[in-house]
C-alpha cells in the first residue's frame, strides 16, 4: 500500500457528506412540491364540486320561479340547506340556500287578441328576471362558494303583483 499525502486523508469522506447532502436537500424539495400540489389540486377539486352543487341547488329552484299550469301562483321564497348528494352515496356531501329575488318586471310584447273577456282578467304579460342567489357549503372540508344567476319568467299580470313587489 502506498503512504497518502496527508491533505488527501479524509477528503472522500467530506465529498460523500457534501454529496449527501445535497441529495437530502433535493428529495425534501421535491416532497414538499409534491405535497402542496397535492393540497392545491385537493382545493380545485372541492371548489369545482361545491360549484357543482350550486347548479344543482339551482336546478332544483328553477322550476318553482314558472306559474303553474293550474292554481294560485306564490312568489317562490328562499330555499336553505338543499342537500345535494355529489357522488351518490344517499349521503348529502353539500347544504345549498337558494335566494330568489325579482329585479326587473318589464311589459312583455302584445300577445295575440283574444275574442274572450272575462271580467279580472288581464292580456298583460310580464318579461320577469330573477336573481338566484346560491351559497354552498361543505363543514368537512371548509369548501365556501357563491353563484348569481339570472333567469327570465313570463308571468302574467296577476302573479307578477304577487311575485314582483
Amino acid at each position: 500500500m502506498k503512504n497518502l499525502p496527508q491533505a488527501q486523508q479524509g477528503m472522500v469522506l467530506v465529498v460523500g457528506l457534501i454529496m449527501l447532502l445535497l441529495l437530502t436537500l433535493m428529495v425534501s424539495t421535491v416532497s414538499t412540491l409534491s405535497s402542496t400540489n397535492l393540497l392545491g389540486v385537493g382545493n380545485q377539486q372541492w371548489r369545482s364540486e361545491a360549484l357543482a352543487a350550486s347548479d344543482v341547488a339551482l336546478e332544483q329552484v328553477i322550476p318553482s320561479l314558472k306559474p303553474p299550469l293550474s292554481g294560485a301562483y306564490s312568489a317562490p321564497v328562499a330555499s336553505s340547506d338543499i342537500g345535494v348528494d355529489i357522488n351518490h352515496d344517499n349521503v348529502d356531501d353539500y347544504l345549498a340556500d337558494v335566494t330568489p329575488t325579482c329585479v326587473r318586471a318589464t311589459l312583455a310584447s302584445a300577445s295575440a287578441p283574444s275574442s274572450l273577456s272575462l271580467a279580472g282578467m288581464s292580456n298583460l304579460t310580464w318579461n320577469t328576471v330573477w336573481d338566484l342567489d346560491a351559497s354552498v357549503q361543505d363543514a368537512v372540508t371548509g369548501t365556501s362558494v357563491r353563484v348569481r344567476t339570472g333567469v327570465r319568467v313570463l308571468l302574467s299580470d296577476a302573479q307578477k303583483i304577487s311575485a314582483c313587489f
